[in-house]
């Protein structure tokens, strides 16, 4: 049986310190946790893999 009640459930971790989770910062535990998180994104350490756009050219400036 599972359920709220089930021992076996995990609750919710940090990612960034492993603290368990504040409702009020989800998914972070504190505001300094969350600001890690945001300057990490600012300061490129995580980055969304991806394949570059395809140059476009109607772009101004290309001419032809």
């Amino acid at each position: 049986m599972t359920g709220p009640g089930n021992a076996a459930a995990k609750p919710a971790a940090c990612p960034i310190c492993g603290k368990p989770v504040a409702v009020q910062f989800a998914p972070f535990c504190s505001a300094r946790c969350k600001q890690v998180d945001l300057n990490r994104w600012l300061g490129e350490v995580y980055s969304v893999p991806g394949t570059d756009a395809p140059a476009n050219s109607d772009e101004p400036g290309d001419a032809e």
